[in-house]
């Protein structure tokens, strides 16, 4: 094993040059476990921080597609199987112009950890194209979702490969998707997650991310005598995983002031209630219109191009996307008595942020343990499948919660420093420890 972190790096840049995304998220990881691994000579033997950082397969194809004028589109597919010691690979889909191997292998490694945090036997992987559905009719996405598939069909599978929905693949894309899948194969299984409910689907995985994330936030206030009642949120984002969070902070006694989209931010001091929404879901999910239309249903203030984390606040929820709090954001954050942030999205934080977070000591939720909700309850439909039954709504939000109180007592149990709860450290060597001893077990492989 490498002596430094730098040394560790440095190899790994070599390896995989440009990847700027995927090296963020492997420093990450290993400031926080090689100290870890250095005290257990069984990881250093068994060269498990090499290993785990490698792909055990990726997988890149070209999409051509036809749009509605007949004109032919060429894409690019990918699917980045990372990790299988604990399961078959468990990763969602992303169709986004900004999809490329770096992102993909950096989603697909963040995910190895949060799956394993879960309890569940999920390996970790991830995929997409660099398509994008903003625009598109619905029979493009399915002719686009059909040639994706004509690909990925042959390296998925419910005991191989899971994929599931991400950013620009919500229900529609993942109905396109099992239905060629089923064509393709000629059976009816579990291949996919978030399915529609009347055909494999499971109660409360469309809300099980955001509602996952404010357990989540529950837990770690509760740690200091403290709750969501009464307190005033940012959310950025206002696709699924915002919304949802939203849903859940209001249930929770808490006030959302802030969404957001690529446009720009809304600031609604009044707080967003149940009714303002039901807007933002017709909205978003049935019009796929911008945020900045709340701002003028609503009167409330709109600034184009803007971020919540200037806005006062108690807690923050970033919602949208990597690297969305920089350090300048984090800064505000902090001067403005933020006390708790808790990631919705996958690696929101820059690694400056981070650090500024850190040092302030608040309470910080980093998204492989904080947003692992979806994947757990992707990982209870697999069950569901697999048995061929469905449980009620009351049974799959119990067992979500039980998970998401469970990821957090593994992230205190390895990231109590004194007083403080270093949940970065705490959930990267909780996540770590059970693939690696999977890993060892099975041999060299």
């Amino acid at each position: 094993m490498e002596k430094t972190v730098e040394a560790f790096m440095e190899k790994i840049e070599e390896k995989n040059p440009g990847e700027k995304e995927f090296h963020q998220a492997v420093r990450e990881f290993i400031e926080t476990v090689m100290p870890f691994v250095r005290k257990n000579e069984k990881y250093q033997k068994y060269k498990i921080l090499e290993r785990i950082v490698e792909p055990e397969r990726i997988i890149i194809f070209r999409v051509p597609w036809v749009d509605d004028n007949g004109e032919i589109h060429i894409n690019r597919g990918y699917r980045v199987e990372m990790n299988s010691a604990l399961g078959p690979y468990k990763g969602g889909l992303r169709f986004h112009p900004t999809v490329n191997l770096s992102i993909l292998k950096f989603l697909a490694f963040e995910q190895i950890f949060k799956n394993s945090l879960t309890g569940l036997p999920l390996g970790g992987g991830k995929g997409g194209a660099d398509f994008d559905p903003k625009g598109k009719t619905d029979n493009e996405v399915m002719r686009f979702c059909q040639s994706f598939m004509n690909e990925l069909y042959r390296h998925i599978g419910p005991n191989t490969d899971v994929p599931a929905g991400d950013i620009g693949v919500g229900a529609r894309e993942i109905g396109y998707l099992f239905g060629q899948y089923k064509k393709l194969k000629n059976e009816f299984t579990g291949a996919l997650t978030g399915k529609g409910f009347n055909w494999g689907g499971s109660l409360i995985r469309p809300e099980a991310t955001g509602y996952g994330c404010v357990y989540f936030a529950e837990e770690m206030l509760k740690t200091r005598r403290e709750s969501i009642k009464g307190k005033v949120c940012v959310v950025s984002g206002s696709g699924n995983v915002a919304q949802h969070t939203v849903e859940k902070v209001l249930q929770f006694g808490g006030k959302v002031v802030t969404l957001s989209d690529s446009s720009g931010v809304i600031y609604d001091p009044d707080g967003i209630d149940k009714e303002k929404l039901e807007f933002v879901k017709d909205l978003k999910n049935v019009k796929r219109g911008r945020i900045k239309e709340y701002a003028e249903k609503y009167g409330c203030e709109y600034v184009e191009k803007g971020k919540p984390w200037n806005i006062k606040c108690d807690i923050a929820f970033p919602c949208a996307t990597q690297n969305e709090i920089e350090k300048k954001d984090a800064e505000n954050l902090v001067s403005n008595g933020c006390k708790c942030v808790c990631e919705g999205a996958n690696m929101p934080t820059t690694l400056e942020a981070l650090e500024v977070f850190l040092e302030a000591k608040i309470l910080f939720g980093p998204g492989k343990a904080a947003n692992a909700g979806g994947v757990a309850v992707s990982g209870l439909e697999m069950t569901q499948n697999s048995l061929h039954l469905y449980w009620s709504r009351e049974e799959v939000e119990e067992k979500l919660r039980n998970i998401m109180q469970n990821i957090h007592k593994s992230c205190v149990k390895y990231g109590k420093e004194g007083d403080f709860v270093n949940y970065v450290k705490g959930a990267n060597i909780a996540g770590f420890v059970r693939v690696a001893d999977a890993m060892i077990d099975q041999g060299i492989v």
